[in-house]
């Protein structure tokens, strides 16, 4: 695929960075530490988190621990599992970062449990933080964005398995709407082994929105669909440029809006009876293969 645009470029060939906004400046702006006299001071925001402050499963927990990106108020530890290899280092990592571990009967955890399956670890943490898209859509240490956006997907086993593929793929962010999605549960933090804690997570209010963002910014929209007429394995050099893959809902694929915001859609060769893949299974096939252009 030939026709390029580089980075930093828009549809109409000019660069997205440096623009002015049409709105004046309001005066005043560009004060800091005085308000009028009468005015009341502007209220603190809170930050935008993503949930995630209930996290089951060894490994989940264990990388929790490890990330060391947020607070972790305690850690349960079923009975039967006191003493066991399987919880041991667990418990270790726990206590060189001063975490209290507590030790809770088993019918206790799995009735405060929100997976299916807990495996006698549960942890309290702090929320994890939303990542700001902003910093991802331009150039780090030289490389382009590699960005990955779900559109639509509800499962949460899926979304946690997404979260593991992108981590082992290397990509940069990604990006969920706020609606219509799963976010952060303790399922889709199990799913992802641990992942969560590592690749960061942008919420945004519409995703065709911020996939135009992208656009602006120079980054190429791919779609993936079944029924696209172009392969994934026709992308070539397109995929070593800054890229977002969209991943659809099983079942309706992309939607109308995000569709139209895409400069290529794709799809996965099938040369067997089923007709498409589990959207994780493409999601991993997808991002290593964008990753092989990029190694190469």
């Amino acid at each position: 695929m030939s026709n390029k645009r580089g980075p930093g470029q828009g549809r109409g060939g000019r660069a997205a960075a440096g623009r002015r906004s049409s709105k004046p400046q309001s005066r005043g702006a560009g004060r800091t530490g005085r308000t009028r006299q009468g005015d009341a001071p502007a209220p603190k925001t809170k930050p935008k988190t993503l949930g995630g402050e209930q996290i089951e499963g060894r490994q989940a927990v264990r990388e929790l621990l490890l990330a060391q990106r947020r607070k972790v108020h305690e850690v349960w530890i079923s009975g039967e599992l006191e003493g066991s290899d399987a919880v041991d280092d667990i418990v270790a990592i726990a206590e060189a970062n001063r975490v209290p571990v507590i030790k809770v009967a088993r019918k206790k955890l799995e009735q405060a449990a929100r997976s299916e399956a807990p495996q006698g670890v549960l942890a309290l943490a702090a929320a994890l933080p939303e990542a700001d898209l902003n910093r991802y859509l331009r150039r780090q240490g030289g490389k382009p964005p590699f960005v990955v956006a779900v559109d639509g997907v509800t499962d949460p086993g899926n979304l946690g398995a997404i979260i593991r593929n992108c981590d082992g793929a290397g990509v940069d962010v990604i990006v969920v709407p706020r609606h219509r999605a799963v976010h952060v549960t303790p399922t889709v933090a199990k799913a992802s082994a641990g992942a969560v804690e590592h690749v960061p997570i942008a919420v945004v209010s519409g995703l065709p929105a911020a996939l135009q963002r992208m656009r602006d910014a120079g980054i190429w929209v791919v779609g993936l669909d079944d029924a696209a007429d172009r392969t994934l394995f026709d992308l070539g050099d397109l995929a070593a440029e800054p890229v977002c893959v969209v991943l659809g809902a099983e079942g309706a694929g992309l939607s109308r809006l995000v569709r139209e915001r895409c400069d290529v859609i794709v799809s996965i060769p099938m040369l067997g009876r089923v007709s498409s893949l589990n959207v994780s299974a493409a999601a991993a096939l997808t991002t290593y293969e964008i990753r092989r252009h990029r190694s190469s």
